[in-house]
């Protein structure tokens, strides 16, 4: 029998209370370990935090701990490895961090301030392209007092801050494995979160195993969890149904989700809501999408309606703004600027500017990074763009490493993104966006945002107060059409009736954290 979490929230949290630690019980009494095999079609780019602002954070979170974090139901950082944080001052440009006594890596060394000084700032000395060291350009300098307190000093207000310390990409590291001036090769992680790496092989599994020194806020379920790596979607479902896997997170398509609701015995789906997005990014060195006339014709042809109905069958919703409902400073501004899909505006708009034959452009889209449902995706927007005979596009895949790679080097004029939030904030919506250091990897200069309206708002500590300075933002954004909201999305853990934790298992930066999941006891 299925079910979704919101209609089964009473039943699944006495199922937590009740068996939450424990393993399951042999038939002479003893406790046994609790092994579980979780799949995925979202393998990791990197195991090295650097470098990642990306789907590798999913194993980083697991396997890494970081000073502040995300527990289950939480919409605010909350102590990790430190045992306390704060800002020291009004002006949010100083904040303390006190961590947790006696902590170590799983090599043994010493996590105190010294190596979380060491691991922000070879962030920002290695500067991968593409990574996150762009989270931190209102960082000033890291200062230790002791073995345990560490002060970071911000050049600006930044009450967002804490947040940001809260993502996997401020994993901790330990410095003896861990090249100050380059990223580590050797396919190994040594951190202090609640899993060790056991055994990696890339694109295929990951083999965790609880580390016992790991001293944070995870309630470790179970003992161990093999990931599987799959390229398809179908192939995932399919070991799912052979009881090959006992839960899947991250790729299953549209038809699959429908498909599980619909009944198959021995499984369950879980529903939560998500806050992640697609949209289009148009590259400015390409004649065609540096072209604000035929950026805007696009905005006019693309019906998300029936993209949404035809590909996603009810498991997204069309987005008219780059932040998404259920976040401060959403709007329906693409919406209001541009409405229903019209064909005759859009050819108004380019035959006034002297454009009379169809735009050639190819589209590029990731292969195996958001799930089998990108490519008919981006099949649907091919087929609507050329149906009004305004453009001759042409489509093409590559697997997520090729494609970071390709677009970091400003090499595909139009491309599909997704965005997984760092944390639950409008500031995250548009910030990673603009800038020279985007994570689109094209340089978006926007002054009005980055100098005047970003600045405004982190100085307000409470982040419901900032919707004015995101509503202008989003109309700097509609006027530019440098990035072209298409839906937003819902996330669904597909399981075995046997698995439990699944409801709990998403933080709010939509991460698996698999020390939630567990086997029911058969008593």
């Amino acid at each position: 029998m299925f079910y979704r979490a919101s209609l089964q929230a009473a039943a699944a949290l006495a199922s937590l209370s009740l068996l939450a630690g424990c393993g399951l019980l042999s038939d002479s009494g003893s406790e046994t370990e609790q092994k579980l095999t979780v799949g995925t079609t979202s393998s990791p780019s990197t195991l090295d935090p650097a470098a990642a602002w990306d789907n590798s954070w999913e194993l980083m979170r697991n396997v890494y701990q970081t000073l502040v974090s995300f527990p289950t139901g939480s919409t605010s950082p909350e102590p990790d490895a430190a045992e306390k944080c704060e800002f020291t001052d009004a002006t949010s440009m100083a904040y303390r961090c006190t961590l947790k006594k006696n902590l170590k890596f799983s090599n043994g060394e010493k996590l105190d301030a010294e190596a979380v000084k060491y691991s922000i700032d070879r962030i920002v000395d290695i500067h991968f392209k593409g990574g996150p060291a762009g989270m931190l350009g209102s960082l000033d300098r890291i200062e230790t007092k002791g073995d345990d307190t560490v002060v970071f000093h911000l050049n600006k207000s930044d009450a967002t801050f804490p947040f940001i310390l809260a993502t996997p990409a401020m994993s901790l590291v330990a410095p003896g494995d861990y090249p100050k001036d380059r990223l580590r090769a050797d396919g190994k992680v040594t951190g202090s979160g609640p899993y060790l790496l056991d055994a990696y092989e890339e694109g295929k599994t990951a083999e965790l195993k609880k580390y016992t020194g790991y001293k944070g806020f995870a309630n470790r379920k179970n003992d161990a969890v093999t990931i599987r790596y799959f390229g398809k979607s179908t192939e995932m479902v399919d070991a799912l149904k052979a009881d090959e896997i006992d839960a899947t997170y991250r790729g299953l398509t549209a038809e699959e989700v429908v498909s599980l609701e619909d009944g198959t015995e021995g499984l369950q789906i879980v529903e939560s809501t998500g806050a992640d997005i697609r949209f289009l990014v148009f590259n400015p060195k390409d004649p065609a999408a540096a072209n604000p006339v035929v950026r805007k014709a696009i905005a006019h042809v693309v019906d998300r309606d029936a993209l949404v109905a035809k590909v996603y069958r009810g498991t997204a919703e069309p987005l008219y703004s780059m932040i998404p409902k259920g976040i401060a400073g959403h709007t329906t501004s693409f919406f209001d600027t541009f409405g229903d899909p019209d064909v005759k505006k859009a050819k108004s708009l380019l035959t006034g500017a002297g454009i009379t034959e169809p735009v050639k452009m190819t589209f590029w889209y990731t292969t195996d990074r958001y799930g089998s449902s990108t490519e008919p995706e981006f099949e649907e927007i091919e087929r609507q763009l050329e149906a009004s005979g305004l453009f001759d596009i042409t489509i093409k895949g590559e697997p997520w490493k090729t494609f970071q790679e390709g677009f970091n080097k400003g090499e595909y004029p139009v491309f599909g993104r997704g965005w997984f939030p760092d944390f639950p904030d409008p500031d995250n919506f548009v910030a990673p966006f603009v800038g020279k250091e985007s994570v689109t990897g094209t340089p978006y200069i926007s002054k009005e945002i980055t100098q005047q309206l970003l600045p405004a708002s982190r100085q307000e500590s409470d982040r419901g107060a900032v919707s004015k300075q995101f509503e202008r933002a989003q109309e700097i954004l509609v006027d530019d059409v440098r990035l072209l909201p298409l839906w937003q999305g819902k996330l669904y853990v597909a399981a075995g009736e046997d698995i439990g934790g699944g409801e709990r298992a998403l933080d709010p930066q939509t991460v698996m954290q698999m020390w939630e999941l567990y086997r029911k006891a058969s008593w």
